[in-house]
């Protein structure tokens, strides 16, 4: 049944209740248009209603666009009103790239801007999410920068409700895609509230990711390493995610801190081996996706005390480059043995790895294909 069915058309003849969808997005669509108030109000509530899960509706009521953005300029309107006209555009917005194209053409980010600097929390949060929501399409990521928002996005990521802050480093997320937009974003100096927000956020959560995604983007200037490293518990909570975030998370943290290291790694090495980062590269260096897998691997290298191999009888191998790193750790017992423990657990999940490996060969090979010293070059090189 189309979610745009009302609940009694189930009591009505096939023929009727067939019609009762489109006979709803009318009647939406003449009350949005009307000029008195309460029925644009009861258009925008229905409107909202229709396409909250129906992508038809969205389709349909796209019409509807000018009108519900009329309303927004209506500043003077009771606020149930411009909240009915900004909820309507959001439902409007979701999954429908036309349609968040024709809402900022229309006039809609003026208005919605507006609201980020509103008395009223509710106004607040419906706007950042329905800028997170415009910001997703690569068409109006420019427009909206250009109407300044990502200061105030910025602001209320500072000062905003926990859902505000939220939806603030997403659209800010999505902003940063582009190169102009991240300047702006880094000039905004929002790096101690994006660790405040990560520090209190689950780090396996979509909030954790985009703080991170961000941190990653804006650790490639100077300003933002520096912001980082400034921020009390900075590096921590990018270590966090590392051992506890999504993959996706914990990709964005694995490249954030190698971002720092490579850019000057006498400044940023203890910083980062101070935070207990080890365990959680070793076991990213075997449980991570094969982009984290390597970022790990070459921040492993890095952290070493020396960033270059030590000879050809020693092969750089992780397990020497992390035998070497735990040798360097002084007083924190703790630490070196939980990265003792990882590093013997590592090596033990890759040298299964290989067996299983060696398994399918030998499965698939004659004996005359078969190397005779596979397994015992295979094994020794781990």
């Amino acid at each position: 049944m189309d979610y745009c069915t009302s609940p009694s058309a189930t009591h009505h003849h096939r023929t009727t209740a067939a019609s009762s969808p489109d006979a709803a997005l009318h009647k939406a669509l003449l009350l949005v248009q009307s000029d008195a108030l309460d029925s644009k109000f009861q258009g925008a509530c229905e409107i909202r209603r229709l396409t909250k899960t129906s992508q038809r509706c969205r389709r349909h009521l796209s019409q509807s666009i000018p009108h519900l953005v009329s309303m927004l300029h209506r500043l003077h309107s009771p606020e149930s009103h411009l909240e009915a006209a900004l909820l309507a555009l959001l439902n409007l917005a979701v999954k429908d790239e036309k349609n968040k194209i024709k809402i900022v053409e229309a006039g809609a980010l003026g208005p919605i801007i507006g609201f980020l600097q509103s008395e009223s929390l509710i106004l607040q949060e419906n706007a950042t999410a329905s800028l997170l929501t415009l910001s997703a399409s690569t068409v109006n990521k420019p427009l909206i920068s250009a109407a300044g928002a990502i200061p105030l996005l910025v602001e209320i990521l500072r000062c905003g409700s926990p859902q505000a802050k939220a939806d603030a480093v997403m659209a800010l997320s999505n902003l940063s895609t582009l190169p102009h937009n991240l300047s702006i974003i880094l000039d905004s100096n929002p790096v101690p509230a994006i660790v405040s927000l990560l520090k209190t956020c689950k780090k396996s959560s979509k909030t954790a990711e985009k703080c991170c995604s961000l941190i990653e983007s804006l650790v490639g200037f100077d300003e933002g390493r520096i912001a980082l490293t400034s921020e009390e518990g900075g590096v921590l909570a990018v270590v966090e995610v590392l051992e506890n975030g999504s993959l996706q998370s914990r990709d964005h943290a694995v490249g954030a801190l190698l971002t720092m290291c490579e850019s000057d790694r006498c400044k940023y090495r203890e910083p980062i081996l101070g935070e207990g980062v080890i365990p959680g590269l070793l076991e990213l260096t075997v449980q991570g996706t094969p982009k984290s897998q390597s970022k790990a691997k070459t921040l492993l290298r890095l952290l070493r005390d020396s960033p270059y191999p030590r000879s050809e009888l020693q092969a750089d191998t992780i397990e020497n480059i992390v035998c070497n790193i735990i040798s360097q750790i002084d007083g924190d017992d703790d630490q070196s043995s939980k990265a003792k423990k990882m590093l013997a657990e590592m090596v033990q999940v890759s040298m299964e790895q290989s067996l299983r490996h060696l398994q399918r060969r030998a499965l698939v090979c004659t004996p005359t294909e078969m190397p005779i010293n596979a397994c015992t070059s295979e094994v020794s090189s781990k």
